[in-house]
């Protein structure tokens, strides 16, 4: 991975409110704690939250691809890590990892394709013109790869 490519960190600590009965993650739980971290990482690209609402424009998740692995617990603290992974002319793919907090063991991998939407309308627009500039390596037909 370069240098240059957006990635980010974040923790989230499980709650009740994460878990069934038996104190395990509900699958739903992970993505909202994707959802945390992929918004971090569109702020890093330029989509802070206030100026997404002064423009409308907003990155649209197209396509989750994810596998549980290992489940948490209730009371894990839980570090996700997330990168841009590929960039094209109408969207791009991000790609998120959760594991425990000082432990290697994967517990989920994810990726995500995102578009970018003008509301209301609706209407798909490219993504910005400097993306290939910035992230030529993210630009190519290599083989994708989860995040490290």
């Amino acid at each position: 991975m370069a240098d240059d490519t957006p990635v980010i960190e974040t923790r989230e600590e499980v709650m009740f409110f994460d878990t069934d009965i038996g104190g395990v993650v509900h699958n739903i739980a992970y993505l909202r704690m994707i959802e945390t971290a992929r918004t971090r990482l569109a702020a890093q690209l330029g989509m802070q939250l206030r100026e997404m609402a002064r423009t409308q424009v907003y990155p649209v998740v197209v396509r989750t691809e994810i596998d549980y692995r290992k489940p948490a617990t209730l009371g894990d603290v839980l570090v996700i890590r997330g990168r841009l992974e590929r960039v094209e002319r109408a969207r791009f793919w991000v790609a998120f990892e959760i594991r425990r907090e000082g432990e290697e063991v994967l517990l989920i991998s994810c990726r995500q394709s995102l578009a970018l939407v003008q509301m209301p309308q609706g209407r798909p627009l490219r993504l910005p013109e400097d993306w290939p500039d910035k992230y030529p390596h993210l630009t190519g037909k290599a083989e994708l790869t989860s995040p490290r």
